[in-house]
């Protein structure tokens, strides 16, 4: 028959919770031992950090005026130590580079550079047609040759073409060029190649990249030598001003290797009638940041065989000029229409207005890693003299005059075969930033790496974090034993006595576990006996 134990247990009220809480610890103990150990708090571990004052700030202990001073001491550290670390993080992110000159050693030959030349007067004033001159009044302000002027019904003039009008009313190198040698060899207009730029058709010398020319020797003589006659006579009059109206006499000359495109109308210097020029060059390769260390590579430009800065800029103003007045002009590559005269000046102003500079710009053309550059050093001196100028009037059937205000010698020759080998290396590369770094978290919080790693240590332990504590403390909530059923009387508490067995199990016998079980029977022994039975279920 069953077994009812009726007990009476007084105690007080402040009595309860101590034990109250005894228990929740006792469970909270045996959950930590059957789970992973419990996770560190924060002043457990601001104690055993190695981050200097953090001990101090947030270790055990009251809190006062010292505790105060340290954390402010420390918050005001970590503010500097990043102020410190944002500017050097910036500084290395503009790539700043150093240029290391060697001068290589003499060659027995130089590849020669290609020599651009333009005659500042766009279009031969002879030479332009009626029709020319209607079509261009945009553009040169001519009035038209007709007295009457045009009447739009009498108008039967064909449609232009500004290829046509440029190669017609240009200036011809046949005429222009006078004499021409290349080291001590004659040389004539069939060593030149027909280019076209904004100063309309051109004329590069030693164009071609697969045939290019060499140079012996370095010094005047070892060059190109021409003598040019401008033909200022030849020259638009100018009746009214327009963007593209020139009040200069002279040639435009650019000096460039033969991958890149001429942009002579920035990167060109002007020869002035009546002096020889003489230009001192020297090679400078390679030139620019690097990419291809980082696995970038150039970027293909439709039109050209190698990337290069001028090929860019030339994209750049194509495109503005496409999406503007759907046409390109003459001197940019592609298959697309080119743009008739009429319109021709308004859409070379949109492309100057519409085209930025620097990395900011629309158009950004980073420069390549490798480019040749020449530098140049320009002299001249005046001529004809006057027994020169008597010889040159009497052999091309000129005035002293016409000589002295038309015809220029311009001489390019190589300072030395010697190359100036231009290295761009990282100033403030990944190594010195990681020392600079270490060296301000050292002055500024006394940190390293190895605090780095006990911070993501403790905050992967904390149980937000920490997918083990978590998934413990779920399976506890889960597991959580029912509460026992107890009827209270006044102070009479009844228990059935399997309750007590399923609640209090004796593991072992003669051994009582925890401090209820003990206050429960405090004068209970277990006399000899068979083990187990009703008598082992009631002693515990």
């Amino acid at each position: 028959m069953p077994i009812e134990i009726v007990c009476k247990i007084k105690f007080a009220e402040e009595d309860a919770k101590p034990k109250e809480k005894e228990a929740g610890d006792e469970q909270s103990l045996l959950g930590a031992a059957q789970g992973a150990a419990a996770p560190r708090d924060l002043a457990t571990f601001a104690s055993t950090s190695t981050l200097h004052g953090l001990g101090r700030a947030c270790g055990r202990g009251p809190h006062g005026l010292r505790r105060t001073l340290w954390a402010l001491a420390l918050l005001t550290s970590l503010a500097a130590f990043l102020y410190q670390a944002a500017g050097l993080a910036r500084g290395y992110l503009t790539r700043p580079h150093l240029v290391a000159m060697d001068p290589a050693a003499p060659a027995p030959a130089a590849g020669f550079p290609a020599v651009t030349l333009c005659n500042i007067n766009r279009f031969r004033h002879s030479a332009l047609s009626d029709a020319d001159i209607f079509h261009l009044a945009n553009l040169t302000g001519l009035p038209p040759k007709d007295r009457d002027g045009h009447r739009a019904a009498g108008l039967r003039y064909p449609e232009p073409d500004m290829v046509d009008i440029l190669n017609r009313t240009g200036h011809q190198l046949a005429d222009m060029l006078k004499s021409c040698n290349f080291s001590g060899h004659h040389c004539s207009a069939s060593n030149f190649s027909v280019v076209y730029t904004r100063y309309g058709k051109c004329y590069t010398f030693n164009a071609d990249p697969q045939s290019s020319l060499p140079s012996r020797a370095g010094g005047m003589g070892s060059g190109l030598e021409i003598m040019l006659d401008i033909q200022q006579e030849e020259y638009l009059p100018i009746w009214r001003e327009t963007n593209e109206t020139s009040f200069e006499a002279g040639i435009r000359v650019q000096i460039h290797s033969q991958e890149e495109p001429p942009y002579i109308h920035q990167l060109g210097f002007g020869v002035s009638p009546g002096f020889q020029t003489f230009v001192s060059c020297q090679e400078q390769r390679p030139w620019g940041n690097c990419r291809a260390e980082s696995g970038l590579r150039e970027p293909e430009l439709q039109g050209y065989s190698a990337y290069s800065v001028s090929a860019c800029r030339l994209r750049c103003e194509k495109e503005a000029v496409l999406q503007r007045c759907h046409c390109r002009m003459v001197h940019m590559p592609g298959n697309e229409t080119i743009c008739p005269p009429n319109i021709y000046i308004e859409c070379a102003d949109h492309t100057l207005d519409s085209l930025g500079g620097g990395s900011e710009g629309p158009c950004f053309c980073p420069t390549p890693c490798n480019l040749t550059r020449y530098g140049k050093e320009i002299s001249m001196v005046r001529i004809p003299n006057r027994g020169s100028a008597r010889y040159l009037a009497r052999k091309y059937n000129r005035n002293e005059t016409y000589i002295r205000e038309n015809f220029l010698v311009l001489d390019v020759f190589f300072e030395a075969l010697t190359s100036e080998a231009m290295e761009q290396r990282a100033a403030y590369g990944l190594s010195a930033l990681l020392g600079d770094l270490g060296g301000q978290m050292g002055l500024f919080i006394g940190a390293s790496i190895l605090t780095l790693l006990e911070i993501l240590d403790y905050i992967y332990e904390s149980p937000p974090l920490n997918p083990k504590v978590s998934w413990d403390r779920l399976k506890r909530v889960w597991r959580r034993p029912k509460t026992p059923l107890r009827t209270s009387t006044g102070g009479i508490s009844t228990l059935g006595l399997q309750e007590l067995k399923e609640q209090s199990p004796c593991p072992s016998r003669g051994h009582v576990e925890g401090g209820g079980a003990s206050g429960l029977l405090p004068n209970h022994h277990h006399p000899p006996g068979p083990r187990g039975g009703l008598f082992e279920d009631f002693a515990c």
